[in-house]
């Protein structure tokens, strides 16, 4: 099982989004029949398997065993993922294009450069597995609590001119067998955590 796979089929996203399927596909974190859920969920076992075909139809399910009661074959299913996350390619019409209004200090346009990063990492994921390799990534993840507003804005001009000299250090036009790269820095207020 995959730690969180990328859903960018519209349908499977569909399908993922009704909140029994929801329910199911949490249960299914560890393998379950028809029988086993329905107690789980408060449902009648043809319902729950109505759903479990929807998702097994949109990969987002998978058979584990089959055993045999009685004349009955049980099917024992478990979810492809632990988590998932709707790509914007799902709504491709209507995604975020980060490109379309470029400001820096828009949460907005942090939240087109996020929407753009799961598209593309989904791609490059599907492309990595699909010819068995792993797909090279890096990422850093921070809390910092600063003083004042003055401070934050001090911290991001330092960091952005960091990041420049960096990129100016290293990146290449014309390096033969060169790829290309992208980076992402943001930062944006923590949520409050309740108490």
């Amino acid at each position: 099982m995959l730690e969180v796979a990328v859903i960018d089929d519209p349908a499977a996203a569909e399908v993922s989004l009704d909140p029994v399927r929801g329910k199911l596909l949490a249960a299914l974190a560890e393998p379950g029949s028809a029988t086993t859920l329905a107690a789980q969920v408060g449902l009648a076992r043809q319902k729950v398997n109505y759903h479990l075909r929807a998702l097994e139809r949109h990969g987002l399910i998978e058979l584990v065993e089959e055993r045999r009661k009685g004349n009955v074959t049980e099917r024992v299913m478990r979810a492809t993922a632990a988590s998932y996350v709707i790509s914007p390619s799902a709504m491709a019409d209507v995604a975020p294009d980060p490109d379309r209004a470029p400001d820096q200090l828009s949460a907005r346009w942090l939240l087109a450069l996020a929407a753009r990063l799961v598209r593309e990492l989904g791609e490059l994921i599907a492309g990595a597995t699909a010819a068995r390799q792993r797909l090279a990534t890096y990422a850093i993840d921070a809390e910092i609590r600063f003083a004042s507003a003055a401070d934050r804005a001090a911290f991001a001009e330092e960091l952005g001119a960091s990041v420049k000299n960096l990129v100016g250090k290293y990146h290449d036009e014309n390096a033969a067998g060169g790829r290309k790269h992208r980076l992402v820095v943001a930062l944006h207020p923590s949520l409050k955590k309740e108490k």
